[in-house]
């Protein structure tokens, strides 16, 4: 049982590879929806097979690099084609124009992503800092972010949401900060309880209580207004530890 227990890790990881495969595919072809299910289906398979290699203690070298690896294509490879979708309807540009053409095609801007979100796990893999607590903004929560902006474009009612993300400017923006955030040295809290002790983990209930109520009443609005109050609360509410930690 011992033996089969240490591949249970590896085969969620595999899980998030294949769910990033099938939503690279429906990226493609501009089918966000299924993109987004896929690439949720990912992050689900992303955060058991860490919790799985804790409890069952076996993790390893090998599986911290394969979870990089899924994560560059569900959250690397996918959000780059995501926005680089965004950004052909937002100006017009034919699938597949060519350079000459056009000078530039201005939706490869969108794989700026996929650089960044490389350029993050890569240093993620070395940083010994990254134990308890994320220092740039997870790939995954930047996914999520990036897939819920065609979301809103098909299910959302709100008129100036859909003006912004349908503004190439405004997406050229949410890239540049988007890459931005994902290397920053900025300090972000984990979600991983270590106790139920409500004084060490309020930050943590606060943004849990608030996802629901965004959620309820935003539905898929709440996604990016989730992972900027996210951000937010990690520059309010700084983890000492962290920083005392940082100092010795």
């Amino acid at each position: 049982m011992m033996r089969l227990k240490k591949y249970i890790p590896n085969a969620l990881t595999m899980g998030n590879l294949l769910s990033g495969c099938i939503a690279v595919l429906f990226a493609v072809h501009d089918q966000m929806e299924y993109v987004a299910i896929f690439v949720a289906l990912g992050i689900f398979f992303d955060f058991f097979d860490g919790f799985f290699a804790r409890l069952f203690n076996v993790q390893s070298e090998v599986g911290l690099q394969l979870d990089s690896l899924a994560d560059m294509v569900t959250s690397g490879v996918v959000p780059g084609i995501v926005m680089y979708q965004l950004l052909l309807d937002a100006t017009d540009i034919p699938w597949g124009a060519s350079l000459d053409a056009y000078h530039f095609n201005i939706a490869y801007i969108g794989f700026i992503i996929t650089m960044a979100s490389a350029y993050r796990l890569a240093k993620f893999n070395v940083d010994d800092r990254q134990t308890n607590s994320f220092i740039g903004l997870p790939t995954p929560a930047n996914t999520l972010f990036i897939i819920s902006i065609p979301l809103i474009l098909i299910y959302g009612e709100y008129a100036f949401a859909k003006a912004v993300f349908t503004n190439p400017y405004a997406l050229i923006a949410i890239t540049i900060v988007s890459a931005y955030m994902l290397n920053a040295e900025i300090h972000l809290f984990a979600l991983k309880f270590k106790t139920w002790n409500f004084a060490k983990n309020k930050v943590r209930y606060l943004f849990l209580v608030a996802s629901v109520v965004l959620i309820v009443f935003l539905q898929y609005v709440a996604i990016p207004l989730l992972i900027v109050l996210y951000v937010l609360l990690s520059l309010v509410f700084p983890d000492k530890n962290i920083v005392s930690a940082e100092k010795e």
